[in-house]
């Protein structure tokens, strides 16, 4: 692999990607498939499976926030920067259903010094949008890759 001075943007958001994806025992656990990264954005989906519903019988809004997590995670450290999440917000619009296959995916508002902001969409398989995520994320020290 190249040094990380010497990539381009899209092959450093990869590189990026694939470093906090082997460590993302989480996202893995839960079925997520990372489908997407560029610089200041991801998507990510995943499978509602009935171990993910709630007393209601639909899907736990837990998982929902989840999904979107990790699509605002890797949407933000794409830049091979280590950025945690400083604020985030949910609206729930419809239920998620058990067997619904959940596609999160996060774009980049804002980006200015430490701190930026993305929204991430949640659909269904069919398009429906299941939510709306506001993520605030701020850079710490650290990379993902050397050099």
């Amino acid at each position: 692999m190249k040094p990380a001075a010497d990539m381009t943007p899209q092959e450093l958001a990869e590189a990026s990607a694939r470093a906090m994806w082997n460590d993302d025992s989480a996202s893995q656990r839960l079925g997520m498939v990372l489908e997407h990264v560029a610089p200041g954005t991801a998507t990510l989906s995943m499978t509602i499976t009935p171990a993910m519903s709630n007393g209601h019988g639909n899907c736990h809004g837990g998982y929902i926030f989840t999904l979107a997590d990790s699509a605002f995670a890797f949407a933000c450290n794409s830049y091979n920067q280590v950025v945690v999440a400083q604020h985030c917000a949910i609206t729930y619009l419809i239920p998620g259903q058990v067997g619904d296959r959940l596609t999160a995916t996060a774009t980049e508002t804002a980006r200015r010094g430490r701190s930026g902001i993305y929204d991430i969409r949640v659909t269904n398989q069919s398009g429906e949008h299941v939510a709306a995520f506001r993520g605030h994320s701020r850079t710490v020290r650290g990379s993902h890759l050397p050099g």
